[in-house]
């Protein structure tokens, strides 16, 4: 026989919640000294921007939602061994996120662009979907013997346009 559950109490949870292991963690850099109240954090799925000191404010995007990945280096930043990355995305809440004054910004980047790519697969994200597009355009004519046009081949009936796979 099961055992009665116990009622919870207030603030807690009647599931849990598995942790997301970080992969990197840094924060914005003055003169290249992590002096800031900005930090950044990647995990497998997520990568997090934490600001602020009194009031806290944290915005996250999912990687699956990730578009373009751009790193700029002034002279400054060079000298002091830092770089900002621009991650571009299809969030709604922050659809420009940039990773300002980080060390190793090429090596954050590479790690960034594969854990997006990993992402991307386990979540069976393709990019025409994330770049918003549909099935390809039809090039041919209706009655040529291809499928009309907006219907897109699906040989094995999987629900998939074949010709994206």
């Amino acid at each position: 026989m099961a055992q009665p559950s116990k009622p919870l109490k207030s603030g807690d949870f009647a599931v849990s919640v598995a942790e997301d292991p970080v992969l990197w963690t840094d924060r914005k850099r003055v003169l290249g000294l992590p002096l800031s109240f900005t930090r950044y954090s990647l995990t497998a799925n997520k990568l997090v921007l934490n600001t602020g000191f009194m009031s806290l404010h944290e915005e996250e995007v999912r990687l699956y939602r990730v578009r373009d990945i751009s790193l700029t280096r002034t002279l400054g930043e060079r000298l002091f061994g830092v770089g900002t990355l621009r991650v571009q995305s299809s969030d709604a809440s922050i659809p420009v996120m940039e990773i300002r004054h980080v060390k190793h910004p090429q090596k954050v980047k590479a790690v960034l662009s594969q854990c997006i790519e990993d992402c991307r697969v386990r979540n069976g994200i393709r990019t025409s979907e994330v770049l918003g597009g549909g099935p390809a355009p039809h090039p041919h004519e209706p009655g040529d013997g291809c499928p009309e046009p907006g219907v897109f081949p699906d040989q094995n009936q999987n629900g998939v346009d074949d010709r994206l796979e």
